[in-house]
């Protein structure tokens, strides 16, 4: 095993993300899945200038993106979507793309569970199939009940891989884990082969080792599986507005750069833009939880 991180969390110039991971141990980049703000030739050489790589990248639902859409126009973009994704991780040596088959946030059904479990189905096969033609695993990644209706459960997760394809795969992450599990290192052991990407936040989604959970138990747990991929360090800490902040210069008041939609999607996960000294401790601080262990 080793470190990866991905850079949705902070928006800022890819070189400045690549030397900051470098810097503090990180092997790859589990990069933002926004295939059409990337020139993958440069991208790659970027990586390769400074001994990093791509380990893969993860799907942003955001907006219209929705594999399970009652409009059949709807869930055509997004398979679309994602194979621009899975073409954006080949072009740059990755391995993995980690799918969330729902638009993040939406929690109310559109159909009936037996018409959307069929759309997902299907689409994931076409994306399935795509990723064969790059050499790119398929990782069905559940988030929590307050993202998503859909995907929850490792185990939920596992069967829709099951009925898409035997080289399909799942992708957990601890932080949701946390959340929908029952037994999280059980449910690590239950995906077994299947697991193709894993990412890791503490329990709080602060940095790896500021908060609760055991690592050594986590990491142990992964290496019985056999897994030997990355772990995609993937924080995203609270927004405190409280006179009890702990972290009072953690937010950029004046961020160059960003998107409305990027803005929205860090807001729709109760954060903010970090400042880069406050970001970058949450690299620093994975870091230093999680190499000794692996």
């Amino acid at each position: 095993m080793y470190l990866a991180i991905h850079n949705w969390m902070k928006v800022e110039p890819l070189e400045v993300t690549v030397k900051r991971l470098v810097k503090y141990g990180y092997k790859a980049l589990e990069i933002q899945g926004e295939p059409y703000k990337y020139d993958t030739t440069a991208v790659k050489k970027l990586l390769d200038n400074h001994g990093a790589r791509c380990w893969g990248s993860v799907t942003l639902m955001l907006d219209e993106r929705n594999l399970l859409a009652e409009d059949e126009g709807r869930r055509a973009q997004s398979v679309t979507y994602v194979k621009d994704c899975i073409r954006m991780v080949g072009e740059l040596g990755g391995q993995v793309i980690s799918v969330v088959p729902g638009t993040v946030g939406k929690v109310v059904p559109d159909s009936t569970p037996e018409n959307e479990w069929d759309w997902c189905v299907a689409a994931l096969k076409e994306i399935n199939t795509c990723g064969r033609e790059w050499n790119v695993k398929i990782g069905i990644e559940p988030i929590n009940r307050f993202e998503t209706y859909f995907i929850n459960r490792g185990a939920q997760a596992l069967a829709l891989a099951e009925a898409v394809a035997p080289d399909c795969g799942v992708c957990l992450d601890i932080f949701h884990m946390n959340l929908e599990e029952d037994d999280p290192i059980a449910a690590i052991h239950e995906a077994g082969s299947r697991l193709v990407n894993f990412h890791v936040a503490d329990n709080n989604r602060m940095a790896c080792g500021m908060g609760s959970f055991d690592w050594p138990a986590i990491i142990q747990a992964l290496k019985e599986t056999g897994y030997d991929g990355a772990l995609s360090v993937e924080f995203c800490p609270p927004l405190d507005r409280t006179p009890a902040n702990r972290f009072p210069d953690s937010v950029d008041l004046n961020p160059e750069g960003i998107s409305e939609s990027e803005r929205k999607f860090l807001e729709d996960h109760g954060s903010s833009v970090f400042s880069t000294d406050f970001y970058e401790m949450h690299v620093r601080r994975s870091a230093e939880t999680l190499l000794p262990l692996i």
